[in-house]
């Protein structure tokens, strides 16, 4: 049974060229070409990368940049920190809506839920941007109460978690 799913790249970890960089973004879709040829069906280019949120506007040069290499119908997905929704440049996010499909916000470090996360989500109501809440496998999560009418919140992934070895 094929698999459907998303490509995903870490900046710093992943990316072995410039970020933006031609040869970057030629391996990029060469390999999510070569996933989907192996009858997979992919959803598109879901980047994890903790931009700061003084630095959206950097950020938002570098996500046009990928939209620009990413063939359609393929989505662009990132990952987003809480802080987004609290401190972010109103402006500096609204730009990023024709670049990005959604934003995959993140409750967690490590393998813990972020305490005092309610208190991000009640400042989703003007996010301007698709969003999912990204929880961690195991860790601790009581939806905010308003959280499933707000307008861009689109679900929930939840991220699976490597079992501690044990020696």
């Amino acid at each position: 049974m094929p698999s459907c799913g998303w490509w995903c790249g870490s900046i710093g970890s992943t990316f072995h060229h410039a970020p933006g960089s031609p040869r970057t973004w030629a391996v990029i879709v060469a390999d999510m070409e070569r996933w989907q040829a192996a009858g997979n069906h992919l959803a598109g280019l879901q980047i994890d990368f903790d931009a700061a949120t003084q630095g959206l506007d950097r950020y938002g040069a570098f996500l046009a940049d990928a939209r620009s290499h990413l063939p359609r119908p393929w989505r662009l997905s990132i990952t987003g920190l809480m802080d987004w929704s609290a401190n972010g440049d109103p402006a500096a996010l609204a730009r990023l809506k024709p670049v990005i499909d959604e934003v995959v916000v993140q409750t967690y470090q490590g393998r813990t839920t972020i305490p005092g996360y309610d208190a991000y989500f009640r400042k989703m109501a003007h996010f301007p941007l698709p969003f999912r809440v990204a929880l961690a496998e195991g860790g601790a999560w009581t939806p905010p109460p308003d959280l499933a009418r707000e307008p861009q919140f689109k679900g929930y992934v939840v991220f699976l978690m490597p079992k501690q070895i044990r020696r």
